[in-house]
């Protein structure tokens, strides 16, 4: 039976992320899709989620919740599942990112509504069924939650984003944030935006090229295969703890979690701090100096070498191929 279908989009800009289309993706295996938007959406976000199925976008009524943490936000969805739910019949799943806010998110609005919460999903089954990503990305397991609605995270690059069979008008229907959220709610004071690279932004990234103590520093050749690949830079805790890259770069348990096509390990031994944020990837290449490196037993392609030989040497047949 299908279920109605709440997916929530935090701060969406002036156009949908891949990860925002993705959640659309998962929510449409399911049933008819609605979205909760934080913060007002332009007339280019509506056009884009009407494309992709979505018949009502529901926004706070003269707030931007976007300017908080996110505590209102959880209070603010609440409210929209009761009003939606009168209305429209009853929401059966609430699908959120997979980031630290989406979690967060998740766990306040469980305790709210009563409702069982899977995080760290990288798959969906029309049946309610989720596969979920546990010990580090060890094992893939399958769960149901046995709450009337289910709240999932879902985990970048874990679906697709396919076209919607059809077209929704995207209409948009204010929902007001009750007042007891805001009065006590912390808000976020400043911003300061992050220099472009020119790369994805890490979290979304197909392709992930990460460096760690074995590049004693020097993350050119990690940047250059990056480039060529069209991927994002990572790196080890080591690496970003020694100063050699931000730590928003760090890949694994203290830093991010990444899900990408491909992910290629330079100089990183592989402890399992670091497979923690990258074992659900896809295809994992691992270069490393030392043959007994922990990271060998998780990769599929593994090059025992110098990475200052061996990456330069990748970059170069890539740019070759590609003309």
């Amino acid at each position: 039976m299908a279920e109605n279908v709440l997916v929530v989009l935090d701060g969406v800009g002036d156009s949908l992320k891949k990860s925002e289309r993705d959640l659309l993706t998962a929510g449409r295996v399911l049933g008819p899709v609605s979205v909760a938007a934080t913060a007002p959406v332009t007339d280019e976000v509506r056009a884009q989620l009407a494309e992709n199925g979505v018949e009502t976008v529901y926004v706070p009524e003269g707030a931007d919740l976007s300017g908080y943490l996110v505590g209102p936000t959880a209070a603010w969805l609440s409210e929209v599942v009761a009003t939606a739910s009168s209305a429209s019949g009853p929401f059966g799943v609430v699908l959120l990112e997979n980031s630290a806010d989406g979690k967060e998110t998740a766990a306040r609005l469980g305790v709210r509504l009563g409702a069982g919460v899977v995080t760290d999903v990288v798959g969906l089954e029309a049946d309610g069924t989720v596969h979920k990503s546990v010990l580090a990305g060890s094992y893939e397991v399958r769960a149901r939650a046995t709450s009337e609605i289910a709240i999932w995270t879902l985990k970048a690059n874990s679906v697709d984003g396919t076209a919607a069979s059809a077209a929704g008008t995207a209409a948009v229907t204010p929902i007001a944030v009750p007042e007891s959220a805001l009065a006590h709610a912390a808000r976020i004071t400043g911003r300061t935006v992050k220099p472009a690279s020119g790369r994805p932004e890490l979290s979304e990234a197909r392709v992930v090229v990460a460096g760690g103590r074995g590049t004693d520093g020097d993350f050119g050749p990690i940047e250059e295969l990056a480039d060529a690949l069209g991927g994002a830079v990572g790196a080890s805790r080591a690496a970003a703890d020694a100063g050699w890259v931000s730590h928003d770069l760090q890949v694994g348990q203290t830093g991010k979690t990444v899900s990408p096509q491909l992910y290629v390990s330079a100089g990183i031994s592989g402890a399992i701090q670091q497979k923690a944020g990258m074992q659900t990837a896809k295809v994992i290449v691992a270069v490393n100096a030392d043959p007994e490196s922990p990271i060998f037993e998780i990769a599929d392609f593994g090059v025992v070498g110098n990475l200052f030989e061996v990456l330069p040497q990748a970059t170069a047949e890539i740019k070759r191929r590609r003309g």
